[in-house]
């Protein structure tokens, strides 16, 4: 027993594992660093959610306060508190619910250029080869690069019912000249084709995109069971194609108002007797026109929530909507 003790008492202390030793003081240390995984990504978008408080929720919670006090936008005038009043004259105004109707008409119409339009044109442009494909395309796309405003004026000059261009076309035919901006229906039809017009080719940009998406097996298939070319665009390509016309309807519904605006402003600032007014201008002329801001805030705020509900009911939808070949 004394032969085997010797050597157990000068042997030293048995050390603790690897990934025992020193762990109360080396924790803090990888606390610290759990710490900075976390801290890191948060750093990178810190400045991009700064300027959206700034730039977005702040004048979003601001818009709130106003809806509710009566104010002409003067600085020196102090802004008086009116309850709800502000909600109730915009909801009793016949313009606000013209306004709705005419949106509507709006998103109905340029659905026709946003999603339609782009799939036959997508469509009939695959079939083109080479580099006439992009050519094709890059001709429809041109549109969009110009700014709104610009493409008003230019259309007001092409329309202009004395010396227009257009105008003098058709006089050579034997027609009338019209005057597209005097005349209510004509003036939203003038609306409707020149935002249609800019607008088509966004969409056909975002079409195109995605049928190089769907892979040419599915057509081969088809083709090999003897399916004809329409057939295989009905059942097969329009299917697969579904969630990009789906992201086009969204785009269209919640953005019609305002790509229509800047055309509104410039041709017609919403007449003749508020038949092209949406509901962007309608908020456009209680702030800026009228310096009634409380009631331009309301009625932002009702926008602001009805376009939201009806956001979430189309996302909510658009699983339903939406085939995917997985």
């Amino acid at each position: 027993m004394l032969v085997e003790a010797l050597p157990t008492a000068g042997r030293p202390a048995p050390s603790a594992p690897a990934g025992e030793a020193g762990g109360p003081a080396r924790a803090p240390r990888r606390r610290l660093r759990a710490l900075g995984r976390h801290l890191v990504p948060l750093l990178y978008i810190a400045p991009a959610f700064a300027l959206l408080v700034l730039w977005t929720y702040r004048p979003l919670a601001q818009t709130f306060q106003l809806s509710f006090y009566d104010w002409n936008m003067v600085p020196s005038n102090p802004m008086t508190p009116v309850g709800l009043d502000n909600y109730r004259e915009v909801l009793a105004l016949p313009e606000m619910w013209q306004a709705i109707r005419t949106t509507a008409l709006y998103i109905g119409a340029l659905l026709v250029f946003s999603t339609v339009l782009p799939v036959v044109i997508a469509l009939l442009t695959r079939r083109v080869g080479g580099r006439a494909r992009g050519f094709y395309q890059a001709l429809i796309f041109v549109p969009v690069l110009i700014t709104p405003v610009a493409t008003a004026a230019v259309w007001r000059w092409l329309l202009a019912p004395e010396g227009g261009p257009l105008t003098t076309l058709l006089s050579a035919f034997g027609m009338e000249p019209v005057n597209w901006f005097r005349d209510p229906q004509l003036a939203v039809l003038a609306v409707v084709l020149i935002t249609g017009w800019q607008l088509m080719g966004f969409g056909v940009l975002v079409v195109a995109a995605g049928l190089t998406g769907i892979g040419p097996d599915y057509a081969a298939a088809a083709s090999t069971d003897g399916a004809t070319a329409w057939q295989t665009t009905r059942w097969i390509t329009l299917p697969l194609l579904s969630p990009t016309l789906v992201f086009l309807a969204l785009m269209t519904l919640l953005l019609s108002a305002q790509w229509t605006f800047p055309v509104i402003d410039v041709l017609t600032q919403g007449g003749p007797g508020n038949a092209t007014s949406n509901v962007y201008h309608l908020l456009w002329q209680f702030g800026f026109r009228n310096f009634d801001a409380g009631l331009s805030a309301a009625a932002g705020v009702l926008f602001f929530v009805a376009f939201t509900l009806v956001a979430l009911l189309f996302v909510k939808l658009m699983d339903r909507l939406s085939f995917y070949d997985d």
